[in-house]
C-alpha cells in the first residue's frame, strides 16, 4: 500500500500541478487520480517516474510506496 496522503504532500511541495507532475512522471493523467484516489496500487515505472519527477530521495519513495501499514 501506498501512503497517499504523503504523496500528496510532496506534489503540492513540488509546486506543480497533478497535470504537470503526471506529464513529467510519464503517467496517464487519469491513471494518476486513480491511483491517488485507491483505485489500483502504483506499478514500478509509475514509482520510477514520480520519484524522478518529484526529485523523491530514497528514504520518501521507500516511505511512500513500501513502508508497511501505510494506505
Amino acid at each position: 500500500m501506498s501512503d497517499i496522503s504523503l504523496l500528496k504532500e510532496r506534489i503540492s511541495d513540488s509546486g506543480m500541478t497533478m497535470v504537470a507532475v503526471a506529464r513529467k512522471a510519464n503517467i496517464g493523467r487519469v491513471t494518476l487520480y486513480n491511483r491517488l484516489n485507491g483505485h489500483g496500487d502504483f506499478t514500478a515505472p509509475e514509482i520510477v517516474g514520480l520519484t524522478s519527477a518529484l526529485n523523491l530521495s530514497k528514504a520518501d519513495r521507500e516511505q511512500i510506496f513500501f513502508s508497511k501499514g501505510s494506505m
